[in-house]
């Protein structure tokens, strides 16, 4: 049979001597076609990359999806209730307060993949950076009228007299409607500055248009880079790097007001950083951990810049690392959280946004939406996996936690055993 589905992958992975096929998996095991027509066991290392916290195919998940089958759960239902997306809400955020400090709920928006997870983080922060340039516009605007409602009452022969730095923008012998017609010039161009996100040197944030953007590894970003969001990159270890960039680069609005009698034109910066994205382990990035003191770093320069922070553990989260988020052992708290892969239990393509309600925009949930994101048998299977975490006091959780210290012994005797060719 001629191969049509991406075939040079396959080709690619016959030069890698991974192009198997595995039939059967359960556990931490699949299964390869052995030669004499029976099955060869494999142990699974990769685990779909952070997708199987609970292992292929899990006795109580595949009874609990069997019985949501069975029972005709609907997995279209657009435009209608759904109670299971609730629960998983709510679940969420029983957790959010025992390991974060937000001090608030989360909004919680459903997705069906870590990238479009990732995706809708994007949006719904430039929604909210969207809203606050409105603000802005619509306050410079009620300045503006005010002053031209002062020109009409005062009339021609007696025009408003301009304060330095009025006279200065409109250049000699102008008058207030010309100080208007110069800021309205310069603020149609400072307002229309396209968003920028920041993101850390070594992250991997997704494939898709937007979230390939805030990924850093150039051989997947730049052939797409004129079509998504713009990104910067900073080091962990230097996130004030963003803060330069901003100075250097900062636009700004001229607000003309009236002041005293006088014309008067006051800066006002203009928002156009719409978020910072980080992982607080990052994965393609060589499992490289945020420490506390980058975490608090990074926590400030998004106060400084007014953005939200958003903190993606697709990877990292839902127990992988001896607490449901990775990010609550190093003290970050995420105004947004992205989560994926193993809340699907291995068997259910689902993700998840969380947003800080402070910052949530209410109008995102009529401006975005999914076909399959949110549909009831996915929730079901999200609700049970949270509930399996949190069972007997997040046993899981300290099996994850005790068992990545034995993996982490072992790999630091071989660090030590064989450093001139193991790299940390």
């Amino acid at each position: 049979m001629e191969e049509l589905a991406e075939r040079y992958l396959s080709q690619a992975l016959s030069v890698w001597g991974l192009d198997v096929e595995y039939v059967r998996a359960e556990g931490d095991t699949m299964y390869l076609p052995g030669p004499d027509g029976g099955q060869r066991p494999v142990v699974d290392f990769v685990g779909g990359f952070g997708s199987l916290f609970f292992g292929h195919n899990h006795p109580e998940l595949v009874a609990h999806a069997t019985a949501l089958l069975a029972a005709g759960t609907p997995s279209h239902a657009q435009l209608s209730r759904r109670t299971e997306a609730q629960r998983v809400a709510a679940a969420l955020n029983t957790v959010t307060d025992r390991e974060l400090s937000a001090g608030e709920p989360y909004e919680v928006v459903f997705a069906n993949s870590g990238a479009e997870a990732v995706e809708a983080a994007v949006k719904h922060s430039e929604l909210a950076r969207v809203f606050r340039l409105g603000a802005l516009s619509a306050e410079l605007e009620a300045h503006a009228r005010e002053v031209r409602e002062a020109v009409a009452a005062a009339g021609a022969d007696r025009p408003l007299a301009l304060a330095p730095e009025a006279a200065e923008l409109a250049g000699p012998g102008a008058d207030a409607d010309a100080v208007l017609a110069e800021a309205a010039r310069h603020n149609a161009e400072a307002l229309s500055r396209a968003p920028e996100f920041f993101a850390l040197e070594g992250g991997f944030h997704g494939k898709l248009v937007g979230s390939l953007q805030l990924t850093h590894n150039p051989t997947f970003r730049l052939p797409f880079a004129a079509l998504g969001a713009r990104a910067r990159f900073v080091p962990a270890g230097e996130p004030e790097e963003a803060l330069k960039y901003v100075a250097a680069e900062q636009p700004y609005a001229l607000d003309v007001l009236l002041r005293d009698g006088a014309v008067r034109v006051l800066r006002r910066p203009v928002p156009f950083v719409a978020g910072f994205v980080v992982e607080p382990v990052q994965g393609e990035g060589g499992i490289r951990e945020l420490t506390a003191e980058q975490a608090a770093r990074i926590t400030e320069v998004c106060r400084a810049l007014e953005c939200p922070l958003i903190v993606d553990e697709i990877q990292s989260g839902a127990g992988r690392t001896g607490s449901f988020f990775a990010s609550a052992g190093i003290g970050l708290t995420g105004d947004y959280y992205t989560l994926a892969k193993s809340v699907g239990g291995g068997l259910a393509k689902t993700s998840l946004l969380l947003v800080r309600r402070s910052g949530y925009v209410k109008e995102f949930e009529l401006l975005h939406s999914s076909t399959y994101a949110k549909d009831s048998f996915s929730c079901a299977i999200t609700e049970k996996v949270l509930e399996m975490l949190e069972r007997d006091g997040g046993a899981a959780y300290r099996q994850a936690a005790e068992r990545g210290a034995r993996l982490r012994s072992a790999l630091e005797e071989v660090l030590a055993e064989f450093g001139d060719v193991v790299h940390a």
